[in-house]
């Protein structure tokens, strides 16, 4: 018999053969399954309309509950994972949960094609977060978009929500009042089951003439990318997967990363951090975050919790995108890429893995195994900006990320990276030879803006005008100075500040 994809929906266990590989999530589950409350909207994980719960075994014999969108989540990418849908949150007796209660007393739904996605998010926040604030629930919902309600009792709703009384079973808060984990039997049954479905050896799914390959350990990998050198790597599949979505492209053979542990680990050490290229953007942004926590609301404006629930910091990185919000300030941090070819392995700076537009420095049977980003140490001043037309959900316009080394006033080494000015994220090197070895001052800073608006020529497109780019690029550097000056005492304001 043919391989199948195997996972639990709705707490039932089902086994999926005859699809194409490159079938999404979300089109099983309306068209095969009937479960149509999971909603296709945007089609490219923007809207929220398709998100789901996306669950696997915990290191505390609990699950780890994350939203995903379903819409650009392909099928076999769950296979050992476990689904909940909206259609699975209501009770046995018919009760609804206390998420979808809160939206029903707050008026929060009017034509109600959005709810069910906001349901899903606001679920993944009931099993995170005891008593949510607001702040909680609008970085959860960021991506989630509604055309009637104007947020307002939405935002109601994901208070009043842990207010209502406990559903049972799975169903139940994820963690207590004092913010310890929550874990039921029942939970811990799913658990259990999802453990027997973990695959100890590579799975390996054909249909149609198209493989979908999923190595368990690094070896493995890299044999199957030797082996199958016209195969397509997938992490995530944010990117990847609207490519199926927008584009109807065929993606031929497929070799997933993301059951590999060697690339799912994040390790700490002297040196610093290894952060493996299948870690979730969320776990690499927390593990970058306790480091670096200049770079938090770079990390929070980066797409939305269910994409970097997804996503993959490696997946970013190797997409080599000019407007990608992580690689300018990885560059501002020093950071290095690991690549992997069968048994050989090879480190190079960040800045130098970008050739050209959507083209690295891989070469054929290489992928990239691990980012490292070198310790902190010393005395620095790091902020890193990002302008688009809006805050969150949006292409940066411009990105910028600025590092300075000090000893005492003067400036030891220099690092900036930015993003959307040039056909590659780019290390501003003019910029940084105007602020080696001086006094950080003014005049510094004044000289250091006009070197770094001359160093690139951004093109103009609907996003931002080449005028609007160079411009930016100067008054980022002295919006630098301005926060970091020896003087400035006060926390720079941000656009939270002054929203109502």
């Amino acid at each position: 018999m043919p391989a199948a994809i195997r996972f639990l929906l709705n707490g039932e266990e089902v086994g999926v053969a005859g699809v194409s590989p490159q079938t999404t999530l979300l089109e099983y589950l309306r068209e095969r399954r009937g479960l149509t409350g999971t909603k296709e909207g945007c089609a490219e994980g923007d809207c929220g309309a398709c998100t789901v719960i996306l669950a696997e075994p915990a290191a505390d014999g609990g699950l780890a509950w994350h939203p995903v969108n379903a819409c650009i989540r392909l099928l076999p990418t769950v296979d050992g994972r476990a689904v909940f849908t909206v259609e699975g949150l209501a009770q046995a007796d018919g009760a609804l949960h206390p998420v979808q209660e809160a939206l029903v007393r707050e008026h929060a739904s009017q034509c109600g094609f959005c709810t069910p996605g906001f349901v899903m998010s606001l679920f993944g926040l009931y099993k995170h977060r005891a008593h949510p604030s607001r702040e909680d629930a609008i970085r959860a919902l960021c991506g989630n978009l509604c055309r009637c309600t104007g947020y307002r009792p939405i935002l109601d709703a994901a208070r009043t929500m842990s207010e209502l009384p406990e559903p049972g079973g799975w169903r139940g808060p994820g963690v207590d009042a004092d913010g310890a984990r929550c874990v039921s039997a029942e939970e811990r049954v799913l658990a259990e089951r999802l453990a027997q479905l973990t695959r100890t050896e590579g799975f390996r799914y054909e249909h149609g003439g198209q493989a979908y390959h999923a190595p368990v350990t690094l070896d493995a990998l890299a044999r199957c990318v030797a082996d199958h050198p016209q195969a397509r790597l997938l992490a995530g599949g944010t990117d990847v997967g609207l490519w199926v979505t927008k584009a109807q492209r065929p993606l031929g053979d497929l070799i997933h990363t993301g059951r590999v542990p060697e690339l799912l680990a994040i390790r700490r050490d002297a040196g610093g951090l290894a952060i493996g290229a299948a870690a979730s953007l969320e776990s690499a942004f927390a593990a970058l975050a306790a480091d670096w926590p200049e770079l938090g609301e770079t990390w929070q404006r980066f797409a939305s919790v269910p994409i970097r629930n997804a996503g993959t910091l490696g997946g970013n990185v190797a997409n080599g995108s000019p407007i990608g919000d992580s690689m300018p300030a990885l560059i501002a941090l020093g950071a290095e890429v690991e690549l992997r070819a069968r048994e050989a392995s090879r480190r190079l700076p960040l800045e130098d893995f970008y050739v050209a537009y959507q083209k690295t420095a891989r070469a054929p049977g290489e992928f990239v195994a691990r980012i490292h980003v070198p310790a902190r140490s010393g005395t620095v001043r790091l902020c890193a900006y990002k302008l688009s037309r809006r805050h969150d959900q949006d292409i940066a316009s411009v990105f910028v990320a600025i590092r300075l080394d000090l000893d005492g006033g003067r400036i030891v080494r220099a690092r900036i990276g930015c993003g959307g000015v040039a056909a590659v994220p780019r290390r501003a090197l003019a910029a940084e030879r105007a602020l080696e070895g001086r006094d950080w001052s003014e005049a510094t800073a004044r000289a250091a803006g006009h070197a770094l608006g001359a160093e690139f020529t951004p093109i103009t497109d609907m996003r931002a005008s080449a005028a609007y780019r160079r411009e930016a690029l100067v008054r980022l550097v002295r919006r630098f100075w301005l926060e970091t000056r020896p003087d400035a005492h006060r926390r720079p304001l941000r656009v939270g500040d002054v929203v109502v």
